[in-house]
């Protein structure tokens, strides 16, 4: 059993979340990633894209419930809204957890070897995949993890 700001009341993983917290953290990561796009060659965009990287690898390696972005909604922004309307499974947001994570890597990989043409591309891809959540509410990786399951569902079944 969970609770809505998907902390367990037991030992078990959360299966629900407020749909709301993955979407105040693609803002987040929005103007992270933005201001790492326009920074790069500098120090700063390796120090911003760190920390995406590291918000990314919590989200996905230990769960979103230790997404400091996600942390940051539940303390911060959840309280002074109403109780959520909509709950999501938590497998799909932290699927799209882990492909934001390997485009983050990709493009520290990029900026700490001086291929900064990686580090554009792999940081753009992300930054478009996280402005689809936060400005229209459509998770890209969310949207991949359910399509995978589809496909390698039918494949069990036959």
């Amino acid at each position: 059993m969970t609770t809505l700001d998907s902390r367990p009341t037991t030992s078990a993983r959360p299966q629900q979340i407020d749909a709301r917290g993955p979407r105040f953290a693609a803002a987040i990561t929005v103007v992270v990633l933005a201001a790492t796009l326009l920074t790069i060659d500098s120090t700063l965009s390796v120090v911003l894209l760190s920390i995406q990287t590291v918000a990314f690898a919590l989200g996905s390696l230990v769960g979103l419930h230790a997404q400091p972005y996600g942390v940051l909604y539940r303390k911060a922004v959840r309280p002074r809204l109403g109780a959520p309307t909509k709950l999501e499974d938590v497998a799909p947001p932290r699927f799209a957890q882990t492909v934001g994570l390997v485009f983050a890597l990709v493009g520290l990989a990029g900026l700490l070897t001086g291929v900064t043409v990686v580090a554009y591309v792999a940081v753009a891809f992300a930054l478009g995949a996280a402005f689809l959540n936060a400005a229209f509410d459509f998770c890209l990786g969310c949207e991949m993890y359910l399509l995978g399951k589809r496909v390698l569902g039918s494949r069990a079944a036959a």
